[in-house]
């Protein structure tokens, strides 16, 4: 069974997330793009909110992205249970698996070219928790916003 990856940007992140969704789909993952349809101007909040609930209900990992991966990084970081990195390096896209369980990576087409992007997407769907220690460390800070 494939390795369900919800995905969404805003128009900012359209042509980067185009790339990842085709990218993604033809190494073999179950890629379920959540919007938007177009590059026309649209609310990035509105977007992470659709990809994280589907997140949540589907335990699944998801990808966002905008110009800069802040602000979707901001907005999905608001849901409960959510755990989004922006990741600009292969360090980041490694560690936040491996240390924080993050479920959502953050992209920005505007930072980050095509083929980084990609290899940030495959390290982060590919990394499994280590759990220990780090499992601790998460109960903690979401017991902070109970």
């Amino acid at each position: 069974m494939a390795k369900q990856v919800i995905i969404g940007s805003d128009h900012a992140g359209f042509s980067l997330k185009e790339l990842l969704v085709s990218e993604l789909t033809k190494s073999g993952y179950d890629v379920h793009d959540m919007g938007p349809a177009t590059a026309e101007s649209c609310d990035y909040p509105l977007f992470a909110q659709k990809v994280c609930e589907r997140v949540l209900q589907q335990k699944a990992q998801g990808i966002l992205i905008c110009g800069t991966g802040i602000g979707m990084s901001m907005a999905a970081n608001r849901i409960d249970g959510i755990r989004a990195a922006l990741c600009t390096t292969e360090f980041h896209a490694r560690a936040t698996r491996l240390h924080n369980n993050a479920n959502v990576l953050c992209l920005g087409e505007r930072v980050t070219g095509p083929g980084v992007a990609l290899e940030l997407a495959r390290l982060f769907l590919e990394t499994e928790f280590e759990g220990g220690r780090h499992q601790r460390r998460i109960d903690l800070f979401d017991s902070a916003s109970a």
